[in-house]
């Protein structure tokens, strides 16, 4: 069956319904002369950034902090949220060979973990680097944080959890994941930042953040309630299957599961970049060949609910020792207690990462939560605790894979999918770009200016270390706006 588009109002579908198709939704659904549709393959909004109901709370996909400095992005957010939010202090440390270290660093926190002699052998070890450089042009992320830190603190701190996470050697990473996450960040500044000779600016590193008092997920569930009150519609547990095109890159709308063809003037897509090249039957054989290329990175939560309060006072934990599977614990006892609602019990969320082909993917929820309730007694953390019970939630496709290469193989799929007209893709599977909620929700924001004001943003080019000359914090008691003194 085919539904061709109609002619009064201009009609738009979402796949996707994460944080930036949901943004994009949101502020199309405003414009009585737009028509949204919304198609999510999951039984609920807010893609990795949802939250869920377990065990009698409120917990998230593992940690979700917002924080940005752009009023376009935290004049949405608090639109949606109002009061219904507080600002939480952040703590979380970095496991490591039985110790807990600060991050960001404090430096007697670090001497009384490694020792002098070990903290006189990393200054060392970095100033070897300044002096006599392995290469002046980092093409990885072994060679760019070596660079930054030197090799022995690159061995301490970024090797081990950086390989759980990608499950590829670090020397296979392109060095643009650093050059993203931690660009601004140096052993200098680090140590400044760490004997309080400079305030910390770096963005990963934020001591305070806001938090949405039934978890991270109600920013987007709010969304979705005002598309639909505005008029549109959101399908949830429908999947689509591709792209409708005319075969000469003109985008005619969707195509769903059961055959069925909707029209549409304009399509944001936040769906993987490469399951929708594959999804389109007119793509070139390179182009096709180029998305297969584009890997992403599962993640595997077990969530465990542990008896009693008090375990341990971080929001999360940085697992870097490698004789431990998991590579992140969150505790959601020490976000807000409204999320805990009446329970006298913790909820702790470890994470496994993996591919579609390694053994821990295929392994049983049972296999998978004995495996988290043995590598939490390992760690201390709980110490003689009584596991109550355990869930596992699986999720595909979470992290897009910067290996060394990938820049060759994207830069073709974008060169192809932005010839197609009537077509944007956004957020962090649809542009294939590691985002935080914040940048997506900006991306999501910029696709429906595209379609409402005729802008003319180039998605394509939005980093996710993006500067802009005003800026804006959000506080207990809403928007603070400064100058930044950057050009956007």
């Amino acid at each position: 069956m085919v539904e061709m588009r109609g002619t009064s109002r201009r009609r738009v579908a979402v796949l996707g319904a994460g944080p930036a198709g949901m943004t994009a939704a949101y502020l199309l659904s405003k414009d009585p002369n737009v028509e949204v549709m919304v198609f999510e393959a999951d039984s609920r909004v807010g893609g990795m950034a949802k939250s869920i109901d377990l065990w009698g709370q409120r917990v998230d996909i593992g940690p979700h902090r917002f924080f940005s400095d752009d009023p376009r992005v935290n004049s949405i957010w608090l639109e949606l949220m109002g009061s219904d939010y507080s600002m939480v202090s952040r703590l979380t440390r970095i496991y490591f060979d039985k110790n807990f270290y600060y991050y960001p660093l404090k430096i007697f926190n670090v001497l009384s973990n490694i020792g002098i002699i070990q903290a006189a052998l990393c200054v060392l070890s970095y100033v070897k680097e300044r002096l006599f450089p392995r290469t002046r042009d980092p093409k990885s992320f072994e060679d760019w944080v070596i660079s930054r830190f030197g090799e022995r603190l690159f061995k301490i701190f970024f090797k081990t959890y950086s390989e759980k996470l990608w499950g590829i050697s670090c020397k296979d990473l392109d060095a643009d994941f650093a050059a993203q996450r931690i660009k601004k960040l140096s052993l200098f500044e680090a140590i400044l930042n760490a004997l309080k000779f400079k305030n910390n600016q770096h963005k990963t590193l934020v001591d305070e953040f806001a938090y949405p008092h039934a978890g991270t997920g109600e920013v987007y569930e709010r969304m979705a309630q005002k598309v639909v009150q505005a008029g549109g519609q959101l399908f949830l547990s429908r999947p689509v299957k591709g792209l409708w095109t005319d075969g000469n890159k003109n985008t005619l709308g969707i195509e769903l599961l059961d055959g069925e063809f909707l029209g549409f003037d304009h399509v944001i897509s936040s769906i993987p970049l490469n399951k929708l090249v594959l999804s389109i039957k007119e793509s070139p054989v390179e182009v096709r060949e180029s998305a297969l290329k584009l890997k992403f990175r599962n993640t595997i939560i077990v969530y465990l609910e542990v008896e009693g309060t008090g375990l341990f006072p971080d929001q999360w934990l940085y697992v870097h020792d490698s004789k431990l599977q998991t590579g992140r614990v969150t505790n959601f006892r020490n976000w807000v207690p409204e999320i805990c609602q009446e329970s006298g019990n913790t909820i702790l969320a470890m994470e496994y990462w993996c591919y579609d082909d390694e053994q821990k993917w295929q392994l049983s929820d049972s296999d998978l939560i004995q495996l988290g309730m043995k590598e939490i007694r390992e760690t201390g953390l709980i110490e003689n605790r009584r596991i109550i019970q355990g869930e596992v939630l699986r999720i595909p496709r979470c992290y897009p894979v910067y290996q060394t290469g990938y820049k060759e193989s994207l830069s073709l799929v974008e060169n192809y999918l932005s010839e197609m007209s009537g077509l944007q893709v956004i957020g962090r599977y649809g542009a294939f770009k590691y985002n935080n909620q914040d940048h997506s929700i900006l991306m999501g924001r910029l696709a429906a200016e595209n379609i409402l004001f005729q802008a003319k943003h180039n998605l394509w080019t939005i980093n996710t270390d993006y500067e802009y000359q005003e800026a804006s914090k959000i506080e207990n008691t809403g928007l603070s706006h400064k100058k930044t003194g950057t050009e956007e």
